[in-house]
């Protein structure tokens, strides 16, 4: 009994040193909006980060600081007065009829929402692959696969994200996906 206490203890103390250490390894970028939160991702790898504010849109775009690599990312912000995502159920099936157009242009056919793994709040993405790419060589800014979905960390904050690379189960498409089920919302004060 003692010795199955000390191994638990043992691990969550490990889980915890590998959580810290990756944190510190990761790259960090902030979206502060203010009074209504802000939103930190964990990046992996190597990133580029440009931000758009235009009178209160939020857009993020991340992109690889190595031309060898073929990915991005692309997070829109967007602030409704109205909750209409109150439930997973609600969310999944906008995302689904979000993503109907890219389904219907892609290998795949049909948009199938999977859950993203968030911290806070909950999201929805689904995976496209293109037909016309299929089995050729990477090329520069021709993405073969993409993951578009929503995240809605607070109920006065949705994000719409897509993540464009060569493959779903690349490093640069992992380490994105990664950034966004690892990312923290912190909710404005007295919310």
């Amino acid at each position: 009994m003692v010795e199955r206490m000390k191994r638990r203890l043992w691990g969550k103390w490990a889980g915890l040193f590998l959580l810290s250490s990756l944190a510190a390894m990761a790259q960090m970028q902030v979206l502060d909006f203010g009074a209504r939160g802000k939103v930190t991702l964990f990046l992996l790898g190597e990133w580029k980060a440009a931000t758009t504010d235009m009178a209160g849109q939020y857009t993020l775009t991340l992109s690889p600081k190595s031309e060898a690599v073929n990915a991005s990312c692309v997070i829109s912000v967007a602030f409704p007065e109205e909750d209409r995502f109150d439930t997973k159920a609600r969310l999944k099936l906008r995302v689904e009829a979000d993503c109907h157009n890219a389904a219907e242009e892609s290998v795949e056919r049909k948009a199938y929402a999977k859950e993203l793994t968030v911290g806070t709040g909950y999201g929805f993405y689904c995976n496209f692959t293109d037909p016309n790419l299929r089995g050729k060589p990477s090329e520069k800014g021709n993405y073969k696969v993409t993951s578009m979905g929503k995240v809605r960390p607070h109920a006065s904050v949705v994000l719409d994200v897509q993540i464009l690379s060569d493959g779903f189960a690349s490093e640069p498409h992992q380490q994105l996906l990664g950034a966004i089920e690892g990312m923290e919302f912190t909710p404005p004060r007295g919310r």
